[in-house]
């Protein structure tokens, strides 16, 4: 069984350079994972923060389960939710993101072969302008070359 992708970051890979990813398992209540195995997640402007040797998953929008029950009325979509590391890779990422200026968002929500939610977050350097126009010049000049060689 591969693995079943719930949600994904398009536009982190379009905004960033991705350097190094990492799978962590998520903590979530059961409306969460209920709402989230019906890919209803969006990770857009989602971010990984550090505290207490902790990290967290700020601003992650789960929508709301639909068969929710009424004494859950309090619900907040974008909560902090925790994710389960290691120690070393927390204090690993933690490091790179205070020395060099990178920051560490989410990349994918997926459902692992044991059926586990997972997310897979990536140490991400912020691209320029000028950087994000070659790498759509480099994609353009690929999918040309890619379709040429098709008609051959």
């Amino acid at each position: 069984m591969e693995k079943k992708v719930l949600a994904s970051n398009r536009k982190a890979f379009y905004n960033y350079e991705i350097l190094d990813k990492i799978e962590t398992g998520i903590v979530l209540s059961g409306y969460e994972v209920k709402s989230a195995r019906r890919s209803n997640i969006s990770l857009v402007d989602s971010v990984v923060r550090f505290s207490n040797g902790e990290a967290f998953a700020d601003n992650m929008f789960i929508a709301p389960y639909e068969q929710i029950s009424t004494h859950v009325a309090d619900y907040d979509a974008k909560r902090k939710r925790k994710l389960l590391m290691h120690k070393s890779e927390i204090t690993r990422m933690h490091t790179k993101v205070k020395e060099k200026g990178l920051t560490v968002i989410p990349l994918e929500v997926y459902l692992s072969k044991e059926g586990r939610i997972k997310v897979l977050i990536g140490l991400a350097k912020g691209k320029k302008t000028y950087d994000k126009k070659e790498s759509i010049k480099r994609k353009d000049i690929d999918r040309d070359t890619d379709r040429e060689m098709g008609r051959r």
